[in-house]
């Protein structure tokens, strides 16, 4: 495999399980693709999801690694968020990211759900048909009257690789191929991506359309050869060696996703000032205090009766009226 750097190299200080998504191309041909090792991110998704079942575990790890990989070709100031809504044992997946590849995830689970360590997806997210995946495409920086992207398709795949395949090929007109594994403390995962053909033309180079479908399935069986315990145990310098020793790469300057929970009690404050104020009195009438906990890192926001008074007193931002150093534990 023969390598180059797109972007010049510069000077920055990474720790040694730091995570990385590793972006390359291939010259003169018709294929982007992208290797992630998010496990560190993972492992702290998980330190505050300690009792999920090993298959919901396997899901999840493997949709961190997707939204990365994912999140890396946006080009635009915002969040990416991934959600599968299922009718079975799982009832919901989200992962966020966004451009600066900070990532959270969730999952929420039927209390009484009793999950195989073997369970697939079709078994916890789509047990009647009626599973769906959404992605949600969320600006930072909203011009008036700008809402959110987002595109919903039915669950079509066994595995998360082959929804979001479908998905991007259904909505996005992109043919995309992704590998991906996650357990306990790994979560890894692989994309290649057709580039757009226009008039014998890529972005990469001048290739007709049949050496552009040639170059693109030589990538995809290349892919194919790895398998999922490979993936697991095998970091993605040396899989990039391995998968594509014969052709040219190009390859950019990592970049380094990291955990980030965008929870705040500005936030907090305002779901509850959404959800009403006899809905918060009532809560307050049988507890004395309104308590909330993020799903996706558990930090805890506490309410009382004056909290929730100033909440609904006057329309000021919740954080001009109670500073977040007041959160109470």
């Amino acid at each position: 495999m023969t390598t180059s750097t797109n972007t010049p190299a510069t000077t920055q200080i990474v720790g040694a399980d730091a995570d990385t998504l590793q972006k390359f191309i291939f010259d003169n041909a018709a294929v982007r693709g992208e290797f992630v090792d998010i496990s560190a991110t993972w492992r702290e998704v998980l330190s505050h999801h300690q009792d999920y079942p090993r298959a919901v575990k396997k899901l999840l790890g493997e949709m961190v690694a997707a939204a990365a990989l994912l999140s890396a070709n946006l080009k635009f100031n915002g969040a990416i968020i991934m959600q599968i809504h299922g009718d079975g044992p799982v009832r919901l997946l989200v992962v966020e990211c966004d451009g600066e590849l900070r990532l959270r995830a969730t999952a929420k689970l039927d209390p009484e759900a009793l999950i195989a360590d073997d369970a697939l997806l079709p078994d916890m997210l789509n047990v009647n048909g009626k599973g769906r995946f959404i992605i949600t495409l969320d600006p930072a920086d909203k011009m008036p009257g700008q809402q959110a992207y987002q595109g919903i398709v039915p669950l079509d795949g066994d595995d998360v690789a082959t929804v979001i395949e479908n998905y991007m090929l259904r909505s996005e007109q992109l043919d995309t191929k992704l590998w991906l594994a996650a357990d306990d403390g790994v979560s890894r995962g692989l994309l290649l991506q057709k580039l757009p053909h226009h008039g014998g033309k890529t972005e990469a180079a001048p290739l007709t359309q049949d050496e552009a479908l040639e170059t693109w399935n030589r990538a995809v069986i290349l892919g194919s050869t790895l398998k999922e315990q490979e993936l697991l145990d095998t970091g993605i310098e040396v899989l990039m060696q391995r998968l594509f020793w014969e052709e040219t790469i190009r390859v950019f300057e990592p970049l380094h996703p990291t955990f980030n929970c965008s929870c705040t009690r500005e936030k907090v404050g305002n779901m509850l000032k959404m959800l009403g104020q006899p809905e918060v009195d009532g809560v307050l009438a049988e507890f004395g205090t309104v308590g909330v906990n993020c799903d996706f890192c558990g930090q805890h926001y506490e309410y009382d009766k004056v909290d929730c008074a100033q909440l609904f007193a006057i329309d000021v931002p919740v954080e001009v009226l109670i500073p977040v150093g007041d959160v109470k534990h």
